[in-house]
């Protein structure tokens, strides 16, 4: 995403007019490298999103209600003392820098008015959140760096700031066309069009780059020296001077009915392939782009620990099953044990100690056939023949001992695939909390000390509204379908759960009264779409009155039983849950 000096330049002149003058009204931090800074003024105001995510920087006012961790980092209570009241002065950008300064008129301990200063830093994994007190000394930063990390330049309470040094490289709009043409004619310039740029000024990205290279020669990967130098020259000077903040078109491309990249200008060089979509702001553009992808990243990370533990668990289930049913398939072949005990038994005379092998007629075959039976010449015949019918006993025995393990096996491992199912649609912080509560009480992982964390409540089932008027409940994890479908539910609602998938319960709250196939098909696609099935289509839905549900004893966590059943065939939609979401 070219979120590049240019595109940065565009997005602080969109919040000068809105957040200059505003005071800090709160400050939260809902990820470890995001911060939000609700403002509030007379002339506007909003809630300011800082992100210095290595993968995703950016700064823009947003709209999405960001989960707060119960206990505030101690970044976040830093910025809470200094800023909060605060009020937002100035935003900076250095010319051509991927850099902006928040100037905030603060007070110190002593109530004299000073200033302080908000630096973020969107240079790529290296991206920092930095506070700097009236004197221009760090009093903290989201990310130090300290000597062993960074010989050139350090972050670290107490050292003055200073700011990342520049590249060798012209600003554009800084550039004339008489100093266009010398560069062209240096012999550095024989490269494509759009490398040359990149090589040569600051603030452009790649896209940009290819879209100028493109817009002049008619492709993105156009040499300089097939190039006129005098139109390209004049050209490129009409272009740098219409950069942001003199023109821009907040743009969001799109591919495939989903966002893929966005930008301060029209882009052509796709042609039909990408589709560009112009957007009301810059904000609101990123807002749009980056909620579904960064919450869902933020998820990914705050899951991984207890994702890879139940996934490490769920493998060597599966392994252990795999071992388990190729000794049930050897205990199959049990009947020749004792067949062959048979035959040593009924030859007890031909047989003398040390002798390794017996050959006799098999009078269990038809054509009474010689058979060849290994025996241990240590033993004597009679503890020969004992020995096979003690291997046939064995082997019995391992059959019904094994039967039941896989059994049990084979219930783990549906349990644990359902467990890494709920990890994968878990929405916030509280669902991951009950996800790892229920794995606790199942000794599957270690408890975790709830004194560092706030108490939270339950959270209550996802709630929607078919198009018939009929509510729908749908369970977040095991332990509240457990709830949801054996306290909750009426025994004559409907219950919904895929076929033969790892999937949620959903509970169609009928009032008494028989819903129309219409809901009862909106109601079986949303439990397709919160399973394993999400991508399938013609999913396979069982639906059951709730008092034909019976949950076996010592049964796993949201598993129950039923025979009695219809089956309807649905395709999951994305775009349903949030047509008919109600909470």
């Amino acid at each position: 995403m070219p979120f590049d000096a240019m595109f940065l330049t565009a997005v602080a002149a969109e919040l000068r007019p809105a957040l200059v003058g505003a005071r800090v009204d709160k400050v939260q931090q809902p990820a470890r490298d995001t911060v939000v800074l609700q403002l509030r003024g007379r002339d506007g105001g909003g809630r300011l999103l800082l992100s210095a995510n290595g993968s995703r920087p950016r700064v823009h006012l947003t709209q999405a209600q960001l989960e707060n961790p119960a206990q505030p980092p101690m970044f976040c209570m830093l910025l809470r003392k200094h800023l909060a009241g605060g009020r937002l002065a100035g935003i900076r950008q250095p010319a051509a820098e991927r850099m902006l300064d928040l100037t905030f008129d603060c007070t110190d301990e002593l109530g004299v008015p000073c200033r302080k200063h908000l630096i973020l830093e969107l240079v790529g994994r290296n991206s920092n959140l930095i506070l700097t007190g009236p004197d221009g000394r760090i009093l903290d930063c989201l990310r130090r760096v300290d000597f062993e990390m960074s010989e050139l330049r350090q972050l670290l309470p107490g050292l003055f700031y200073h700011e990342p040094p520049r590249q060798d490289r012209r600003i554009p709009q800084e550039t004339t066309e008489a100093g266009l043409l010398a560069l062209l004619a240096r012999p550095d310039a024989a490269m494509r069009l759009d490398k040359w740029l990149l090589a040569h000024f600051a603030g452009l990205s790649p896209l940009i780059a290819r879209e100028l290279s493109f817009r002049f020669a008619g492709e993105t990967d156009a040499p300089i020296p097939t190039l006129d130098a005098a139109r390209l020259a004049a050209f490129l000077t009409a272009e740098f001077a219409a950069l942001p903040p003199v023109q821009m078109q907040p743009m969001l491309l799109w591919k495939d009915g989903a966002p893929t990249d966005f930008t301060y200008r029209d882009i052509r060089q796709y042609g039909g392939y990408l589709r560009a979509e112009p957007c009301e702001s810059f904000s609101a553009l990123l807002d749009r782009f980056y909620t579904e992808t960064d919450h869902a990243e933020r998820m990914r990370q705050r899951s991984q620990t207890l994702r890879k533990a139940i996934s490490n668990l769920h493998e060597r289930t599966r392994r252990k099953l795999e071992l388990q049913r190729q000794e049930l398939e050897a205990t199959h072949d049990r009947e020749q044990l004792r067949r062959q005990g048979d035959i040593v038994t009924a030859n007890l005379h031909a047989i003398t100690r040390g002798q390794t092998l017996l050959r006799a007629e098999d009078f269990y075959d038809e054509d009474l056939r010689e058979i060849e039976i290994p025996l241990k010449p240590n033993l004597s015949p009679q503890q020969n023949a004992a020995r096979f019918y003690k291997d046939y006993a064995r082997a019995k025995h391992a059959e019904q001992v094994l039967t039941q393990q896989i059994a049990q096996g084979e219930i783990e491992e549906a349990y644990l695939g359902g467990v890494l199912e709920e990890l994968a649609r878990a929405e916030n912080e509280r669902d991951l909390s009950e996800i790892r509560a229920e794995l606790e009480v199942g000794g599957y992982v270690r408890p975790a000390d709830r004194r560092k964390q706030g108490k939270q409540q339950p959270s209550k089932p996802m709630h929607f509204r078919s198009s018939d008027g009929f509510d729908i409940f749908v369970g977040r994890n095991n332990r509240q379908n457990d709830q949801l479908s054996l306290k909750t539910a009426r025994r004559d609602d409907l219950w919904l759960h895929v076929q033969k998938f790892h999937g949620t319960h959903v509970i169609i709250a009928c009032a008494g009264v028989q819903p129309p196939d219409g809901t009862i098909t909106e109601a079986a696609e949303l439990a397709a779409y919160y399973s394993e099935a999400r991508e399938s289509q013609n999913v396979p839905v069982d639906v059951t009155p709730v008092r034909c549900l019976r949950k076996p004893n010592g049964a796993k966590p949201g598993m129950v039983v039923y025979d009695r059943y219809r089956t309807v065939l649905v395709t999951p939609d994305a775009a349903l849950p949030a047509r008919l979401r109600v909470e």
